[in-house]
Formats: structure tokens, C-alpha cells, sequence
């Protein structure tokens, strides 16, 4: 059994730098295992749960909408950041996004895996679900406010497309779509 606490590394000081309404950025000052000592720029998120949802037709739910920090328009798997209260079930959280952003609501969610996005320097963890029996409600939570929003269903093929024209270019949405790829290769769609 390989031993990671060898290389763990000790934290020295800490400055709080931002305290956000998404996210929390520190300055840490930290000894390394090799003794000598490093700066580390931090930044804390609660986490976040993406959803995978099928229609029955075997399309996958996406939606399109601006991403800021890469200044372009991109298409993703409904997702959305962990409320207060939502931390123990993230699952909550999945299926208020998923009619938040797409107008459908799921029979249930079923755990697929979780991740961290950018480890080096963000404890951001993603949830990945599948919603499992998704339907049209004929009242959907409305959106956020500042959140605009729109919904695509894509083929597998069409899914595929979008990733080499870089529409689609974050890690959870392509691992949402390798994920659909194994199970058709497994016929389990």
C-alpha cells in the first residue's frame, strides 16, 4: 500500500483574501515535506452536482448559456452549486437544477461518481447523478434571476459533434457523454 501522508504538506499561516457568495479565496503559507516552504493560492466552493438526464427518444438534456471567465457560450449538463442545507443530499440539489434549468423533474436520482475539478488549487467537488424517469412538468421552478439559460436535446452523434467543435468543452459534460457512449456501447440504453 502506497503512504500519501509522506507528502503531505502543513499549513503555516493562512490570509482569508475574498469571502464570496460562490466562492472563498485564501494565501496560504505552507512547509513542504522536503522542509522548505511555498505559497499556495486557494479557492473554497461548496460543490456543485451535475446531471445526466435521457429522454426517452435517447437524446441527452444540455443547456446553452454564456460562461464568463471563458467569455463564450457553451452547452453543459444541467448543474448548479450546492445550497446551505443541500451539503448531506446532493441529490437535492440535482433535481432542484435539473427543473430549475430545464423544466424537467425525475422519478430519481441515482449516484454515478464524484470529482474534483480543479485540485490544484480548488476544493470544488462535482456530484454526478442520473435522473432516471425524467417527464416535462407543466410548471417548472422558475430560473435564477441572473441565469439565462436555454435547452438543447442532443443525439449521441450531435453530443460527439459539439465536444470536437469545442461547444462543448467542460470536464463534467464530457464525462457526461463518455459515460452515455460506454452504456450504449454495453447496451444497457
Amino acid at each position: 500500500m502506497l503512504n500519501f501522508n509522506d507528502f503531505a504538506e502543513k499549513t503555516l499561516t493562512r490570509k482569508e483574501i475574498y469571502k464570496g457568495k460562490i466562492i472563498d479565496v485564501a494565501l496560504d503559507d505552507v512547509k513542504l515535506p522536503n522542509g522548505q516552504t511555498s505559497k499556495r493560492e486557494l479557492v473554497f466552493h461548496a460543490g456543485g452536482v451535475g446531471i445526466i438526464a435521457l429522454t426517452p427518444e435517447n437524446k441527452m438534456v444540455f443547456v446553452r448559456q454564456f460562461r464568463k471567465p471563458m467569455e463564450k457560450v457553451i452547452l453543459e449538463i444541467p448543474a448548479g452549486k450546492i445550497d446551505e442545507g443541500e451539503g448531506k443530499h446532493p441529490e437535492d440539489t440535482g433535481k432542484r437544477e435539473l427543473e430549475e434549468e430545464t423544466g424537467y423533474k425525475c422519478g430519481s436520482m441515482t449516484f454515478l461518481t464524484s470529482m474534483y475539478l480543479s485540485p490544484g488549487f480548488s476544493n470544488e467537488m462535482m456530484y454526478i447523478y442520473q435522473a432516471n424517469d425524467i417527464k416535462k412538468t407543466a410548471h417548472p421552478r422558475a430560473q435564477d434571476e441572473d441565469e439565462l439559460l436555454e435547452l438543447y436535446e442532443l443525439t449521441l452523434a450531435e453530443a460527439e459533434q459539439a465536444i470536437k467543435d469545442q461547444t462543448i468543452c467542460d470536464a463534467k459534460t464530457i464525462y457526461a457523454i463518455t459515460w452515455w457512449k460506454l452504456l450504449i456501447a454495453q447496451g444497457s440504453v
